[in-house]
């Protein structure tokens, strides 16, 4: 376990070095900055059957911040090191080829939680301004950001094969931002789409990270979403284990 967390820091300083970083930092805390106030200003022209909680994160502005950041975490993560031929030092030393492939993982989601950190000081200093809850329930705190760890596990693994097929980061960013946005527009096929089944109508609703998120930022925690991400998660880190080792044979 000792290498892996020697490699998970190397890969944590990596993202902290890197200018990329603070430019997704800064994009990520302007937009949703923006999406907080505009949610606020709405609410205090007509009243609302929801929370400030349950509107900051079900918004336009908040998904379309969420898509985009997945791409630019993700896409440096092998690429760059198969460009700059930095792998061939890291696969010649004494670590395991799953450790190197969780290493980048988990330092993607390290980081990723990190731009989420903020956004718990938007609704504390909301309370604190108005005296009023921001969220219905303490469980809605809980659901909303149990829902962005579960997501955000499954498109940064999407990420990471993405970044693993290819050396040119530009490529990778695009192959991941196709994949998440045709995997999030799979669960909107239903509310497009008006004369399907019952059944197709619920099994689309089984994919449609809009609804889950709606349904847990409610405080209504459902096992379903979590079954779902956590499995989707372990295949796509699986795929790329397989894929880096199959391009480490080619090297």
């Amino acid at each position: 376990m000792r290498k892996f967390f020697t490699l998970l820091s190397r890969e944590v300083t990596s993202y902290f070095y890197s200018p990329i970083a603070y430019i997704v930092l800064l994009f990520f805390l302007i937009v949703s900055g923006v999406d907080f106030y505009f949610q606020i200003s709405f609410m205090n022209q007509r009243p609302v059957p929801y929370s400030v909680q349950e509107a900051f994160f079900n918004s336009v502005f908040f998904w379309f911040a969420f898509v985009l950041i997945f791409p630019l975490i993700t896409m440096r993560l092998f690429a760059e090191e198969f460009k700059l031929g930095t792998i061939e030092p890291l696969m010649t030393a004494p670590v395991r080829d799953w450790q190197v492939v969780l290493s980048k993982f988990f330092g993607a989601l390290i980081f990723y939680l990190v731009l989420w950190i903020p956004t718990i000081l938007y609704f504390a200093i909301f309370q604190y301004v108005t005296h009023q809850p921001a969220a219905a329930s303490t469980g809605a705190y809980w659901g909303s950001y149990l829902m962005l760890l579960l997501l955000g596990m499954f498109y940064l693994s999407v990420g990471c094969l993405a970044s693993v097929l290819t050396r040119n980061q530009i490529i990778a960013a695009v192959i991941s931002f196709c994949a998440i946005t045709l995997l999030f527009f799979l669960g909107l096929i239903s509310f497009v789409l008006l004369d399907i089944s019952s059944q197709t109508r619920q099994l689309l609703g089984y994919f449609s990270a809009i609804e889950h998120m709606g349904t847990l930022s409610r405080g209504e925690i459902d096992t379903r979403p979590i079954v779902l991400y956590l499995s989707m998660t372990i295949v796509m880190l699986g795929l790329t284990y397989q894929a880096f080792q199959s391009r480490k044979w080619r090297l």
